[in-house]
């Protein structure tokens, strides 16, 4: 029987451009002292976190969104309106719709083009990609744009010392296109979802339940941190072993392994459990916080910004949060 999961994949998808943004307004660990009872040592030693970026009142996901693609268009001198397609990862659009998506379309004033939102958490960057490379290979689209995005400052709980100190705010855009020569950058690909555990991380909408878990129907992130810790330094690290198994590949073959920037300490775990060094490890958490969705890009686009990342290196990338959610992808950088 032929698994349904296979690493190995077809893929015409290429990443041709980068882009990347944060609001200007940092929310330091000091500024936090001021808010809870807590202290930089003890963020820093948690979480590894210094700083994060924090939107303005009159800034929401679009508008970080229209910034990103913004710095990616300048950067590499591409053109946006002849896309076929944008998705936009994120868990705290604008609105519930119209999507953030078919907001970027109307901002590049982009013509005939598809758009969605797609909800996946922490998971969104990567599992945003898994789709964009499955749209390209089917022949029906040439040029898929894929942002990963977050506001989270706007849903999160400033009174509550254990998850007010983690989340921040930004984005970050890949341009990818169909390969004219039949082959893509995106190599492998691995999922899983965990529904059960899903009331150990949320933001509460309609519903006052998940499952049969009584939850806080406030709109703002509510955090297990204990029980998603050990999920992720367990599960996770299995879904990254498993990727790189499926893959025929060793954590000495890939060059950089850039997993969700949660937290430090839950980096540190899964370095430690599959065999990756810290060196060969990217992340945006000490500047950015944890920025869901937005994370990975940010990450990547820092190293691409002071030339870590180099020409055919392969890159591990692997997200995973609500949901409980996991997407992992590994691709061979070509920009």
């Amino acid at each position: 029987m032929t698994d349904r999961n296979q690493s190995e994949i077809r893929s015409n998808a290429i990443i041709t451009a980068i882009g990347s943004y944060v609001p200007e307004r940092i929310l330091t660990n000091a500024d936090l002292e001021k808010l809870v009872d807590t202290s930089d040592e003890w963020i820093v030693q948690r979480t590894g976190i210094q700083e994060r970026h924090i939107a303005s009142d009159h800034q929401f996901t679009s508008h970080l969104c229209f910034a990103a693609v913004q710095d990616m268009m300048e950067r590499y001198n591409k053109d946006v309106t002849d896309i076929d397609y944008i998705i936009v990862a994120t868990s705290t659009p604008d609105a519930v719709f119209p999507s953030v998506a078919s907001q970027v379309q109307s901002h590049f004033g982009i013509e005939n083009c598809g758009s969605v939102d797609l909800q996946a958490a922490c998971a969104g960057f990567t599992a945003a990609i898994q789709l964009a490379n499955g749209l390209l290979v089917s022949g029906a689209y040439r040029k898929v744009l894929v942002i990963g995005a977050e506001t989270l400052s706007k849903v999160t709980d400033y009174s509550d010392r254990t998850t007010c100190i983690l989340f921040g705010d930004g984005a970050g855009a890949f341009l990818m296109e169909a390969s004219g020569s039949g082959s893509g950058n995106v190599l492998h690909m691995y999922s899983k979802t965990d529904g059960a555990r899903g009331h150990q991380l949320y933001r509460s909408s309609l519903a006052s339940a998940i499952g049969d878990h009584v939850i806080q129907p406030n709109g703002l992130i509510v955090q297990n941190g204990r029980e998603v810790y050990r999920w992720a330094v367990s599960h996770v690290a299995e879904g990254v072993k498993q990727l790189m198994t499926r893959s025929s590949l060793s954590a000495a073959d890939i060059d950089w392994f850039i997993p969700h920037s949660a937290n430090m300490r839950i980096i540190e775990a899964l370095c430690e459990r599959t065999g990756f060094s810290l060196d060969q490890t990217l992340s945006s958490i000490k500047l950015f916080g944890n920025t869901s969705a937005a994370s990975i890009p940010l990450a990547i686009d820092g190293a691409v910004k002071a030339g870590t990342i180099k020409q055919d290196q392969l890159m591990l990338l692997y997200g995973f949060g609500g949901g409980l959610t996991q997407a992992g992808i590994i691709i061979r950088w070509s920009l």
